[in-house]
């Protein structure tokens, strides 16, 4: 394997520093490209809201962009783009992110717009409205237009009876069109705090520069108590649910979702790699199995990054004329394969080299440096063990694909949704 992409940046190679309330900075200097980028990674999402809130840390991406005491509505956007920038925000059940990309010599211009809306958010009445109504709208739109959306947030919500990964992202809408001034102030005080945030910075920037506009921009904003600890776990799953969801389709949609560990679990990697070994690429085994035998339109897995034990799921688009049971079996039949004979040793290396080059690949670039590094950060516990990675997914056996296989994917372990047009029988 050619490491010299990953060579380009080391785990020496990140300055790091706190400031005084908080806020941690992580800084690659990377000069290739005159460029730079700030991600600003907030430990806030839909895991942090309770039935009566919930949505609000989707809202609260929306707001961002909204105004504050310096930089009014729309000023945001308008201030980046006349500094040749750009930027982005997403929000997830364990944290939200906003990106921003620009010319390294935009940098300070990017931490007076940061600084103003984190320390002084307006969080006006009248606009509060108007966005409750874009982001209602945006969940009548998705369940309406996505049936992947409206299978996911059923099954996820019968995976889950008490953790709040029940709830979906963007939240309930009796929940959404409730929200009170209160719960949006207390909700933005507690969350958007510089001690909840870790920001990521690289690109054409000096260190000791960074560090004296963290200083002058971002140390004076004053930290909050720390945000309320998740103590609710999910019990035991004791045996396989189900669940059906009628909606007008060209043909049957089916989740199958096992319960797994959170990321920082020593059984990531090879979870992670059986992912790929199930549904990446024309030679997987689901692939070759369903879609290859036209009994499935297309087959992938989800199995991201969680702060708390969630779902590895198994999507998969039935042809018309197949019954769901016929694809639930072979889906079976293919697991027990593993279980039983596991896999061979050329499918183990050439998916190791697949996450090997992705991942280094990732890496090359600015954005993909600062995104990895803040997710390491986060979800891993520390930036550092993204240089452990190439590691550990070289470590991973034959023998630990079929350990987790056995392991998580059970039949009491599993939640199955099927979505269709006519759920009589």
């Amino acid at each position: 394997m050619n490491t010299l992409a990953f060579s380009q940046i080391e785990a020496e190679a990140v300055e790091t520093f706190t400031l005084d309330n908080g806020m941690k900075f992580l800084v690659v200097e990377d000069f290739s490209i005159p460029n730079a980028n700030m991600y600003l990674f907030y430990r806030v999402g839909s895991r942090n809201e309770h039935q009566g809130i919930t949505g609000l840390s989707h809202f609260f991406e929306h707001m961002m962009f909204n105004g504050s005491k310096k930089y009014g509505p729309k000023l945001f956007d308008q201030t980046m783009e006349y500094n040749g920038g750009s930027n982005n925000a997403y929000t997830t059940k364990d944290v939200t992110v906003y990106s921003d990309w620009f010319p390294a010599s935009a940098t300070e211009v990017i931490f007076d717009l940061e600084s103003d809306r984190i320390a002084d958010l307006s969080i006006d009445p009248k606009m509060v409205e108007s966005e409750r109504g874009v982001v209602l709208s945006e969940r009548r739109t998705g369940l309406e237009n996505s049936p992947w959306r409206s299978l996911g947030q059923a099954v996820q919500a019968t995976a889950f009876q008490e953790h709040p990964y029940h709830w979906p992202v963007i939240g309930y809408e009796d929940d959404m069109k409730h929200w009170t001034q209160q719960n949006l102030e207390q909700y933005f005080e507690t969350y958007y705090a510089p001690n909840n945030c870790v920001v990521v910075i690289s690109g054409a920037v000096e260190a000791d520069e960074i560090k004296r506009l963290a200083k002058q921009y971002m140390e004076p904003i004053p930290a909050q108590p720390d945000p309320p600890e998740i103590f609710l776990t999910e019990p035991p799953q004791n045996g396989e649910r189900r669940i059906t969801v009628q909606k007008d389709v060209a043909s049957p949609y089916m989740m199958i979702a096992y319960r797994t560990p959170e990321t920082k679990d020593e059984d990531y990697y090879a979870l992670d790699i059986l992912s790929s070994l199930l549904t990446n690429g024309k030679s997987s085994r689901l692939y070759k199995s369903l879609v290859d035998n036209q009994l499935a339109a297309g087959v992938f897995v989800n199995f991201g990054f969680s702060f708390d034990p969630s779902l590895f799921s198994i999507y998969v688009v039935t042809n018309a004329d197949v019954t769901t049971e016929t694809v639930e079996e072979k889906i079976y039949a293919e697991i027990d394969k593993i279980k039983v004979s596991g896999i061979t040793d050329q499918e183990l290396q050439k998916v190791k080299n697949q996450k090997l080059m992705e991942f280094y690949k990732q890496v090359e670039t600015i954005d993909g440096k600062s995104n990895n590094i803040g997710a390491y950060e986060l979800y891993f516990g520390d930036y550092k063990k993204m240089f452990d990675a190439p590691a550990h997914f070289n470590k991973v056996t034959i023998e630990d694909i079929q350990r987790v296989a056995k392991t998580y994917f059970t039949k009491s372990n599993r939640t199955v949704g099927v979505l269709k047009t006519d759920v009589e029988e």
